[in-house]
């Protein structure tokens, strides 16, 4: 009898295996990073060719084998259409996937990231906010759940309303993060402090960022 698994999450990854297949990388609310292949899901006629995209949020049924989880069946919730159809868009949220890839961990809670990931995605398809904005709050809020932001940084002066800002980021729930919008000299700051976070805290290679950066 195979054991079977149901987890609530999002699609971070997808890499094509061999002629018809995907590995996925779901971000879980239940085990946090886990890997999964979709058989067959790269074939036209497949049940699985809409729901093993990026950014797909909802439930997927595995079931589990001696080395690797198998994906059954998919119960998306949230495809993030809109997000996808705008390419500088897209580009933000796949940044942010790589983001979540690079710090998060199989078995560990990882419920407060993917909560952001999510609220995130649907910041960028909000017309009031920019895009920048966005990406500034992610980088900031990612360090900070875990555990990573020492405050900004020192040797420089910041605007009253830019250290406001931090701190709200820092302090507030998710569900509250994209409630404000900021001057431009204050997305200005923020932006650098975002350059800063990535320096001495997101030390990987994001392909997505390199593309943004030539947009």
């Amino acid at each position: 009898m195979q054991d079977f698994t149901v987890v609530t999450g999002m699609i971070i990854k997808a890499v094509p295996i061999g002629e018809y297949d995907r590995r996925l990388v779901l971000l879980t609310k239940e085990r946090g990073k886990i890997s999964a292949f979709a058989r067959g899901a790269r074939k036209p006629n497949s049940r699985f060719v809409a729901g093993t995209n990026l950014f797909c949020f909802g439930s997927f049924k595995l079931y589990a084998g001696r080395d690797s989880y198998t994906l059954s069946e998919t119960e998306i919730s949230n495809y993030f259409e809109d997000l996808r159809m705008d390419y500088e868009g897209a580009y933000y949220g796949m940044y942010f996937l790589e983001i979540a890839d690079y710090y998060t961990r199989e078995n560990n809670d990882e419920r407060e990231m993917l909560k952001l990931l999510y609220q995130s995605l649907r910041a960028l398809s909000h017309p009031s906010l920019k895009n920048e904005l966005v990406r500034a709050v992610f980088e900031i809020k990612s360090v900070v759940i875990n555990g990573e932001f020492p405050g900004l940084p020192s040797g420089k002066k910041y605007l009253d309303s830019t250290k406001f800002s931090v701190e709200y980021i820092a302090g507030s729930s998710i569900e509250k993060l994209y409630t404000f919008t900021v001057t431009d000299e204050v997305l200005g700051e923020l932006r650098d402090i975002g350059t800063w976070i990535r320096k001495h805290y997101l030390t990987g290679r994001f392909k997505s960022l390199e593309i943004l950066d030539t947009l």
